[in-house]
């Protein structure tokens, strides 16, 4: 027999399989289940199985370079704002009315680094814990609209079990939930969080720990291959001296992702996969007029 009817006999066979599937009631993974089904009857697809992104951007709070840029992105993001800024207040504002998710990007001693950086309203591991939960406080009710908290910098405190508690008892009090940064691989946030019947969430990948649109772009390609693995990814970005470039290049690849079939989704979306009885409402911050 010739190669060539060899390939219509295949041909015909895998039709004639088709046709007995469908008479048995349709393909086992395939949208349609019957021609005559109405379309809400119609199978579809999974939403957990499709690939989600969580954007978290940093540092919002002081009208650094590309805050304007990031609040006005045709997608969901989350931001996260820290306490006690000049635009703090009117940043998790703007972010909420456009639809974005808001986190207290609340300052944490790190293990090295300018205490300048940390900002107002910074833990530190020498407080006592009665000062490291009036500090969280604070910082809750100085953000409105916040569904939880990450940190800025860190890498010292989010090894630290006695002050981690701390501040995920008053995120369990509060009704928020922790994201983890990773500024620290050794951190305990993640543990400290399941044991309390909280999320666990962290990041996955920074976008902009080198600031040039050369690399951001390679995060986003490195992003994706996550997205492949897993289904989904949580990234942390910022704004400041450099946020006009990380701003330029999630623009860009916002319509690319999407018709890859990539969601963008706040990181409540996560939260609320995990604790599908935990009310992650925003306003856990300050009682707005």
């Amino acid at each position: 027999m010739m190669i060539r009817d060899l390939r219509k006999l295949r041909v015909l066979r895998w039709l004639l399989s088709g046709l007995l599937l469908l008479a048995a009631g349709g393909w086992s993974d395939s949208v349609i289940v019957s021609a005559d089904a109405p379309p809400n009857e119609l199978k579809q697809p999974n939403a957990q199985s499709q690939k989600r992104l969580a954007v978290i951007i940093d540092d919002l709070g002081n009208q650094m370079k590309g805050t304007d840029e990031i609040l006005a992105m045709p997608v969901k993001l989350t931001v996260a704002v820290m306490p006690f800024l000049p635009s703090s207040e009117q940043d998790a504002r703007n972010a909420h009315e456009r639809g974005h998710d808001v986190l207290i990007h609340l300052p944490l001693e790190p293990k090295q680094g300018k205490p300048q950086w940390l900002g107002p309203g910074a833990i530190l591991s020498s407080m006592k814990d009665e000062e490291v939960r009036k500090k969280v406080e604070e910082a809750i009710d100085n953000v409105p609209f916040a569904v939880g908290i990450n940190n800025h910098m860190g890498s010292k405190i989010t090894g630290d079990k006695r002050i981690m508690s701390v501040i995920l008892d008053v995120c369990r009090e509060r009704g928020l939930f922790f994201v983890d940064s990773k500024t620290n691989y050794w951190s305990v946030a993640g543990d400290l969080a399941s044991e309390k019947g909280l999320p666990e969430l962290h990041n996955d990948i920074f976008l902009d720990d080198v600031h040039t649109e050369r690399h951001i772009a390679g995060q986003f390609h490195k992003i994706e291959e996550l997205l492949e693995q897993r289904g989904k990814c949580v990234t942390i970005g910022h704004v400041g001296v450099k946020g006009d470039k990380t701003a330029k290049v999630l623009k860009e690849m916002i319509p690319e992702f999407q018709l890859k079939g990539i969601t963008f989704v706040g990181i409540s979306e996560f939260a609320r996969d995990q604790r599908k009885d935990f009310d992650f409402a925003p306003g856990s911050g300050i009682n707005l007029p």
